[in-house]
Parts: C-alpha cells; sequence; structure tokens
C-alpha cells in the first residue's frame, strides 16, 4: 500500500546539522530509493515501474539528460531517479474534491513540497476570474478560453509559450510549429535559465551548441575536468562513468566552491567494492571563489603557451581561427590577479598545470557553477580556448561535455523550441508546412517577466515546469504573472505556478512518461535527445492516472485546431493520432533525424551529427574553430559581504522537492540554511544555529530580503557562501544576467547578513 499524502506541512524551524559526507551513493541511496518508492507506489508497482526505467524497451527517467550505456544494468536509475519516477508513478491523486476543499488562498500558503506531494492531477481545472477556486472544466471549454484570450490579443506578441525540459521531441515540435503558426516566436524555455550560455559560447566557437562529447569518450579519457557540478546529486549515473574512467587510467580534477561528497568517494551498489570502500574519483580538488573559473582557465592557458611542445600546432593551423590575437591576450594572465580570483595557491594551479600537459585526451564537464554568472559566456570560451590549444576536440576521449538538467531539455531546443531560431531552421518550416513564420525574435524568460510586468504580454502558457518557482527575483515573478489575463499550465503535479495566476488560469492534466499514451492509430511512443546528443524511444506502460488525461502531443494538436481553425494546412488531427506522422516532418525539417521513423526502431537509438567531434569540421562564421580573447572578469564583493551560490539540496530535482534533507552535506528536516565558511562567519559575527535573513545587494537600490535563514558553518570557500533554492530565488535580480546569454546570476549574488527578527 502507499501512504497518504502529509495533510499539513512539516516544521522546519530547527534543522539538525551533522558533518558532510565524504562518500556517495552506497547502500543508504538504495534504501532511500526503496523507500520513497514504496510510500508512493507500494510494492508491486514500484518493482514493475522502477525496472523499466532507462531500459530500451521501457522509458525514460523523467529526471536528469545523463545518456544510457549500450549495455544496461537490470537497475538502470540513480536514487534521484527513483524519486521521480515515484513521484510521477505516485497512486495519490488530486480530484476535483481537493480542489473544492483547498482554495487557491489556501494553497498560497503551503510549501512547494507539500503541493508535489498530493499527486497526480486527475482533470482539467478552470479558476475563473475572480473565482477563489478552481473547479472542473471540459476539454472543450478549456480550449475554447485559451482560443478566446488568444484571439482577443492586438498581436500575436502579446502571448509568452515557455516549455519545460520534460517535453518530447514530437510534443515540442508540435507546440513550436502552432505558436509559429500562431504568429510568434515566444519561446522561452528553461534552457534560458541554465545552459544558455553554454549554446551561446560553443556555437560562437564550434558552431554547435551541444556538447562534443559520447559517453564512450568519458571512458577512454586520460583527464576529466569537472567544473562547477555535482553530479552526485544532479547526476547521479555520472559518478558510474568517472568510476569507468578512473578504473582505465584516467585523472579527475574537481573545481567547485564547495567539496561534494560524489566526487570525493564513490560507492557503486552494483559492484562488491562498491559497497564496502568504493572508489575515490577526484585526485585533485581546486577549491574555487564563486566566479573565478575563467580567470583559471585563463592562467592554464598562458602557462601551456610557454610550455615548449604543449601546444598542437598542426590543429591550430589547420582547424582553428584567431589564434594569435586569443595568444597576445592570454600572455598577459597575471598571477597575482588569478590568485585574488580564484582564492587558489600557487601550488595547487602548477599541480592541475602538470596534469593538463600529463594527458593527450581531455575532457572538460560543466553545469551551472559556470553558466549562471555574469561572464558565463567568456568563462566558457575560454574552457574552449582551453581545449582548442591542445587539440581536444574532435579527438576520441577528448572534448566539451556541458552537462544538462532535465531529460530532453537539449532535444527540445533541436525541435526549435528557441526564441532566436535560425533562418535555416524557419525557412525549412516555411517549405514543408506553407506558412509564412515570423522573423523577428521573441522573449526568452527574463525578457518574457518583464513583458508580464510591463503589460506588454498577456497570455501564459506553460507546458510543463515549475515557471514561476524555477524563475529569479520571485517577488518580482509572481506580481508579473498576476497581471496577465491568462495563465496556463499543462501539468503531472500540482506546483507554485499554479496558485499565483493570472485573472482567469488553467490547469491541464497530462499524461506522464510512466503512462501508456493509447491514440487513435493505436499505441503510441515519443522520443527524447539525451545530454551527449543521443535520441531513442520512451514508452510508458502504466494506466494513465485518470481517463480524464490527455498527452501533451493530444494537447497542442486540439489546440492548435481550435484557435487557428480551418484555415490551418497542417494536420493536427493526424498528428494527434499517430506520432510518427510528427516523426516524418521533423526528418523532413531538422538535419540529422533523416529517416527518423526508421532510425528510432533500433533499440539504443542514434546519434545526432556533430560535425565538431565527427570530423573536426565546424560550422561557424569563420569556418573554422574560434579562439577568443576577453578581459578576465571575476565577481567584486564588498567589505563584510559574501557571494551567494543558489543549489539544489539532494532531495530535489530542479524545483520539485522530494523532501527535506540533504544527506550528503549533513542536513535535516530543514531547507532554510545557509553554508558559510566558519572563519566568514565568525567576522559576521554568526554563531552556528543562529538564524540570518540574506539580503541581496544590486545596483537598483532595491531590497530582495529572504528571512529566517539557520547559518551552518561548512567548508566552502573563504567569502562564498551557499543556499538552496527555489528559497533563495527571490534574491537573484531579474536585471542580473549573463552577457550575450541573459542568464539569471544565480550564482554570484552579494549578500549582506543581518540578525532575523524574533519569532
Amino acid at each position: 500500500m502507499a501512504a497518504k499524502p502529509p495533510t499539513g506541512d512539516p516544521v522546519q524551524d530547527a534543522p539538525e546539522v551533522t558533518p558532510p559526507k565524504h562518500s556517495a551513493v552506497g547502500l543508504p541511496a538504495v534504501g532511500h530509493s526503496l523507500r520513497i518508492a514504496h510510500q508512493q507506489m507500494g510494492v508491486r508497482r514500484a518493482a514493475l515501474t522502477l525496472l523499466r526505467v532507462n531500459q530500451k524497451d521501457g522509458f525514460d527517467c523523467p529526471g536528469c539528460a545523463w545518456p544510457e550505456p549500450e549495455k544496461r544494468h537490470t537497475v538502470e536509475f540513480c536514487e534521484n531517479g527513483a524519486k521521480a519516477v515515484a513521484e510521477e508513478a505516485t497512486l495519490r491523486r488530486v480530484t476535483p474534491e481537493f480542489f473544492a476543499a483547498h482554495p487557491v488562498a489556501d494553497l498560497a500558503t503551503r510549501s512547494g513540497y507539500w503541493l508535489g506531494q498530493q499527486g497526480r492531477l486527475t482533470h482539467p481545472m478552470y479558476l475563473p476570474e475572480g473565482g477563489t477556486s478552481y473547479e472542473p472544466v471540459s476539454w472543450d471549454r478549456a480550449f475554447g478560453i485559451i482560443a478566446e484570450e488568444l484571439g482577443a490579443l492586438s498581436s500575436p506578441d502579446e502571448a509568452v509559450f515557455y516549455t519545460s525540459g520534460r517535453t518530447s521531441n514530437e510534443a515540442a515540435f508540435l507546440y513550436q510549429l502552432f505558436a509559429r503558426e500562431f504568429g510568434t516566436n515566444n519561446l522561452p524555455d528553461c534552457s534560458n535559465m541554465c545552459h544558455e550560455s553554454s549554446g551561446s559560447a560553443l556555437t560562437e566557437t564550434l558552431g554547435v551548441g551541444k556538447g562534443s562529447v559520447l559517453l564512450e569518450d568519458l571512458h577512454t579519457a586520460d583527464l576529466i575536468i569537472v567544473a562547477g557540478q555535482n553530479p552526485g546529486t544532479n547526476h547521479p549515473r555520472m559518478l558510474a562513468a568517472l568510476e569507468k574512467a578512473k578504473n582505465s587510467g584516467a585523472k579527475i580534477i574537481s573545481i567547485n566552491p564547495l567539496p561534494e561528497a560524489g566526487l570525493e568517494r564513490f560507492k557503486n551498489p552494483q559492484t562488491p567494492r562498491g559497497l564496502t570502500t568504493g572508489v575515490a574519483l577526484t585526485d585533485l580538488f581546486l577549491q574555487i571563489r564563486l566566479g573565478g573559473d575563467q580567470a583559471l582557465f585563463r592562467l592554464l592557458n598562458r602557462l601551456i603557451l610557454e610550455t615548449d611542445g604543449a601546444v598542437d600546432e598542426a590543429f591550430v593551423r589547420e582547424h582553428t581561427h584567431g589564434f594569435e590575437e586569443f595568444a597576445a591576450t592570454a600572455r598577459d594572465a597575471d598571477w597575482d590577479e588569478t590568485l585574488r580570483a580564484t582564492g587558489l595557491d600557487r601550488a595547487e594551479i602548477d599541480r592541475a598545470l602538470r596534469m593538463v600537459l600529463a594527458s593527450r585526451r581531455t575532457i572538460v564537464c560543466w553545469a551551472m557553477g559556470l553558466t549562471q554568472h555574469k561572464h558565463s559566456v567568456p568563462t566558457i570560451r575560454e574552457v574552449v580556448n582551453f581545449l582548442l590549444l591542445r587539440g581536444n576536440v574532435g579527438r576520441p576521449g577528448a572534448g566539451v561535455c556541458p552537462v544538462r538538467g532535465h531529460s530532453n531539455v537539449q532535444g527540445d531546443r533541436t525541435m526549435g523550441i528557441f526564441e532566436r531560431p535560425a533562418p535555416a531552421f524557419l525557412d525549412a518550416l516555411e517549405r514543408e508546412f506553407g506558412f509564412a513564420p515570423p522573423r523577428e525574435h521573441g522573449f526568452d524568460v527574463v525578457r518574457a517577466i518583464r513583458a508580464l510586468r510591463d503589460g506588454q504580454a498577456k497570455v501564459f502558457f506553460a507546458m510543463g515546469g515549475n515557471f514561476v518557482a524555477a524563475s529569479p527575483d520571485t517577488e518580482v515573478t509572481e506580481d508579473a504573472m498576476r497581471g496577465a489575463r491568462l495563465t496556463v499550465h499543462v501539468s503531472t503535479k500540482l506546483n507554485r505556478s499554479h496558485v499565483v495566476t493570472g485573472a482567469r488560469a488553467l490547469i491541464l492534466p497530462t499524461l506522464g512518461r510512466t503512462d501508456r499514451d493509447l491514440q487513435a492509430g493505436g499505441p503510441q511512443f515519443v522520443t527524447v535527445e539525451d545530454s551527449m546528443g543521443m535520441v531513442h524511444a520512451s514508452r510508458g506502460r502504466l494506466e494513465p492516472a485518470s481517463p480524464q488525461l490527455l498527452s501533451e502531443p493530444a494537447i497542442v494538436a486540439r489546440l492548435a485546431r481550435r484557435v487557428l481553425g480551418p484555415g490551418s494546412r497542417t494536420p493536427w488531427e493526424e498528428f494527434e493520432k499517430d506520432y510518427a506522422s510528427i516523426r516524418d516532418r521533423i526528418a523532413a525539417v531538422i538535419p540529422g533525424f533523416e529517416d527518423f521513423n526508421a532510425r528510432v526502431s533500433d533499440p539504443a537509438g542514434f546519434a545526432l551529427p556533430h560535425g565538431p567531434r565527427d570530423s573536426r569540421t565546424f560550422p561557424t562564421a569563420t569556418g573554422k574553430a574560434n579562439f577568443t580573447a576577453a578581459p578576465v572578469e571575476y565577481p567584486k564583493v564588498p567589505e563584510g559581504r559574501l557571494l551567494l551560490q543558489t543549489l539544489r539540496s539532494h532531495d530535489q530535482y530542479n524545483t520539485t522537492i522530494y523532501g527535506l534533507d540533504d544527506r550528503y552535506r549533513g542536513i535535516k528536516n530543514g531547507r532554510r540554511v545557509v553554508l558559510i565558511h566558519p572563519e566568514d562567519a565568525g567576522e559576521l559575527g554568526l554563531a552556528d544555529g543562529s538564524y540570518t535573513d540574506l539580503v541581496s545587494e544590486w545596483t537598483d537600490g532595491s531590497e530582495r530580503r529572504a528571512t529566517g535563514f539557520r547559518v551552518v558553518h561548512y567548508p566552502t570557500t573563504r567569502g562564498c557562501a551557499a543556499s538552496y533554492y527555489p528559497e533563495t530565488n527571490v534574491l537573484v535580480p531579474l536585471d542580473s544576467t549573463a552577457d550575450t546569454s541573459n542568464t539569471p546570476a544565480s550564482k554570484s549574488v552579494v549578500i549582506r547578513l543581518e540578525p532575523s527578527a524574533p519569532a
């Protein structure tokens, strides 16, 4: 029997704190996975469901985008994957009776954890203008409401169509097609808040805004650098790849402000050794200051240039552009400035250099620790410079590896979910579907919030996700959403975005990855693209949570028919009936998907073409890989202030909160904690266990405050602090973004700490 959902929010006033762990996974992770699965699904359903996760004939985990190996284990999921599956395949239900018992004002007082624990949505729900509670509505009426509001707009650009990374390739392709046939490129997505900086930097330098390695490359690398990433919590299955690399002789350098248990030692529960001592992963830990990565890679590049024979001159000469300007800039890298920017000492950097020079095949992996700063794009460009110098692009066991988060976030972008589409993509759409798509760029996430705030956007439609909780500057974002005429969310479960609404609101319940998808054309499957450009099928098998659920492709197809009317020549009804027909059109529009239906029938899927990786061809403006030169930047923090990074706990995935613990960091039963170095805390007069308010400082002079955080003395880098999002998103100014990519700078928030007012 599954456990019932909590009736009240748990008290988080006094988190328990113990020393952080120095190893990850092992039997505790197995036990926690099974316990959560049992609570949500019961024993039999849990066993049947979990054994299908990431299997060739099963469904893709709705968690992260880490790829699967060719040879799958019987258990091919991690602890957080088990949690994600359990919450989607839960037996708990959110029915119309639930909404009748819980007005929106009541739901607005609940935590994200409580909302998510209530279970799967079962019916379309409507909040009328002036209403206090959601009420059931038919699908036909729901589509009519959306069509009414969209039809009342003075311009299609007054609508915003947001996408979460869980959306399948088929649904994403239809969604962007509908938005563009409606007349707008307002297609922001969760990439805007995470790896947009990676895409911007890689497109400019290599010509492809994706990673250049496959899973097998990690297994054969000589050196793997993991920068600004915590795989033990965010991508736990990556630890198995790192373990395999170590067993083959690879060295690993981890670069992070926080020591992370997963990178210290991995206890693989599928091996005898993993149940005892495990494997030490990191050979060198560089505990860097937040935002110091560009300075570090710039100095390493100078030192490589100064070392005889270290530069791959043949590769540089034949395959790159801009070397001389880059080299002149790199030679000016200053030791003293680098040590200030990074907080490292000279011996650590010298040791890193020796490891770099000893490696013929080097991979650099990164995540949000590099992408969410003002200078993130030049930082990632500098990483590319570092790899180009020694020919580490287009070589087996070498390359760039931005580790994506949500399970199809990369696929959604490939399908055209982008506010700044390439002209070639729009040309292909026009040829295939016979309409002229809009050419003017649309809103990304930050610009969409500004447009809603300023009354320039009036309808907000979200295909999955939890936009309000994920976005920066929480109070500004919530006020902006309340100014909309209509907010619509296609969702599997309740979240904060459902209770921060426009004048009218709709919740449209949809199938999840675990659910069986039966359409008029028979059983259907969808496809996803993983973090390394592999495309494969995903087939759910469970009975849907309610007969009222529609799949995401069906929702888009029916909405498009209602909004666009008989004037649309797009065969929306056929798309809903048979997803193979969608894939045929994807094959006609998007390069790399030729013979899509035939190729995806291979249980292992197929790799999308990648010129830099496959043939050292670079589709850039110069036709070569581009070295770049930019001034070194790093955050400057006033005296008495700290630099805050927002991060996940181990009991969450993105904005979904599975529990209130952060096991590896020693935090239990509470999320409102701030991790501070003991010496910084001492200088600020903050005892371990005391409570403080976090107040961010920004150029607009506005005060952004997060109250009542327990101080935890923690071995983070001096001058830096860390705390969980979404609770601290309130501190991230909407206008504090990365240059070029416009990604919120959530890893470099200047804060002061003030004593919390007595409760």
